[in-house]
């Protein structure tokens, strides 16, 4: 997965995601909303309205006191941890 920092301030964070579709930004993007701190995440996929973008764009808005990267690690952290939940789930139904 490569990223791309397309604007950063302290409570905002715009970032493009190559190589990912809607399964893993839709997972990324709710886990982000669960995220303390966070006040808006949505992504952006739209390469006929915006001149040929193929990749998508994250965007991260957060409280004041909350940094928009800590933020996006914490939700990183939270995909990590629900995918091994799931793991774990699917292989003692097995």
């Amino acid at each position: 997965m490569e990223l791309r920092v397309i604007e950063k301030a302290d409570t905002m964070l715009s970032i493009e995601v190559a190589g990912e579709d809607h399964t893993f930004m839709n997972v990324l993007k709710g886990a982000l909303l669960e995220t303390e701190g966070v006040t808006a995440a949505t992504y952006d996929v739209n390469p006929e309205q915006s001149g040929g973008q193929t990749e998508p764009i994250l965007t991260i808005k957060t409280e004041e006191n909350v940094d928009a990267l800590d933020a996006l690690e914490d939700g990183a952290e939270r995909v990590i941890a629900k995918s091994q939940n799931f793991r774990e789930a699917f292989e003692a139904a097995a």
